[in-house]
């Protein structure tokens, strides 16, 4: 049985995540038309945690995964409306694939924006992201709207209403 352990995020994981987001996206990084300038943004991932909570998921004491969640009425892109809650960055390594670390994430996610009272959750992804999107769809979330092209490769908004 595989056991994913989650914990917030401390300062002194921020090199393991920055690190595990450009490993998490490597596998994509020629549909981006502008790798280079990609990376450069998703290699400060742990810069996530000034704005929102970085949670990690762990498996046998290895960083596997991590995900930032913004709350409602938390500065976010104006692609989300500012009473949603978010996720932003769901990023599992790939020798850490399969043992439900993104769905453990994801659920947490939801859990927070359930305990800030949040009812509409929201994120953005790609088809390009062939794992995680049937995923997030399984979870109920929807296609809402297209999101702007990200170096050369498109997105779509998706939600998920919260039960009380």
């Amino acid at each position: 049985m595989h056991t994913i352990q989650l914990r917030d995020y401390s300062s002194n994981d921020a090199s393991a995540v920055d690190i595990l987001a450009v490993t998490a996206f490597d596998e994509f990084k020629n549909a981006y038309a502008d790798w280079p300038g990609f990376k450069t943004k998703i290699s400060a991932m742990s810069s996530l945690a000034t704005s929102g909570e970085l949670v990690v998921a762990e498996h046998q004491s290895r960083l596997v995964g991590a995900v930032a969640y913004i709350g409602p009425h938390k500065p976010k892109s104006e692609l989300f409306r500012p009473e949603w809650s978010i996720m932003r960055m769901l990023v599992v390594a790939p020798e850490g694939r399969g043992l439900g670390a993104g769905r453990a994430l994801a659920e947490e996610c939801l859990a927070r924006a359930k305990r800030d009272n949040a009812a509409i959750f929201a994120l953005h992804t790609s088809e390009l992201m062939s794992v995680a999107l049937p995923m997030y769809q399984r979870m109920g979330f929807k296609w809402w709207a297209s999101a702007p092209i990200i170096h050369g490769v498109s997105y779509g908004i998706y939600i998920k209403k919260l039960d009380g």
